[in-house]
């Protein structure tokens, strides 16, 4: 397990970083480009470490675990970018539903800046602490799980059913080297204390 962990912690950063920085966030709106990314980069990083084949269960993980550490990296990290830029995804958004909508704009605009306008802590404590971060914790699990099945088979080349050899054999005895058995010559006559004839 140890071994699974570095590689899910640096697929996990980027996975968090990429889903954290402003506007290039909106990538994971694409099928969740970036989630799937850190997840396949995880079970990538393993396969390039891992001295046998690694199967498919191991690359499920490995996006799991990435998963995990990209959720924790975006909760520090993440939402402390977006209260301090003053979220500016929400605005682009905000933006394309005056052009839509304008009545619901208005109410959006109104959660906006009411968040905006709240002390930092109360801003951190509820997105952390929202509907709407649960719901990306799942979709995160679930999407880096994925990239991280999705990279087995592309990145593990070497086969896993592949045929054992066979087993050595057994230890030298009798015969010569490199040649058939042969059983051990029988005991001479007088083994075992007789008259030193044979029968």
């Amino acid at each position: 397990m140890n071994s699974k962990i570095r590689p899910a912690i640096i697929g996990g950063l980027v996975l968090g970083l990429l889903s954290s920085l402003p506007y290039v966030s909106l990538g994971n709106l694409a099928c969740c480009l970036w989630v799937v990314l850190g997840g396949a980069l995880a079970t990538y990083l393993y396969i390039r470490k891992s001295p046998t084949p690694v199967d498919m269960g191991e690359g499920a993980l490995l996006g799991l675990l990435a998963g995990v550490f990209g959720t924790i990296f975006r909760l520090i990290v993440g939402v402390p970018i977006a209260i301090m830029t003053g979220y500016p995804e929400q605005r682009l958004i905000l933006n394309l539903i005056e052009r839509i909508n304008p009545e619901r704009a208005e109410l959006y605009r109104q959660r906006v800046e009411y968040a905006i306008s709240s002390p930092f802590s109360e801003q951190f404590f509820d997105s952390v602490f929202s509907l709407g971060t649960l719901l990306f914790f799942i979709i995160t699990i679930v999407f880096a799980l994925v990239g991280g099945l999705v990279a087995v088979p592309l990145f593990e080349k070497r086969k896993t059913d592949a045929v054992l050899p066979p087993p050595p054999p057994p230890p030298f005895y009798g015969g010569t080297p490199g040649g058939t058995y042969a059983p051990p010559p029988p005991p001479p006559g007088n083994y075992g204390g007789g008259s030193g004839t044979n029968a």
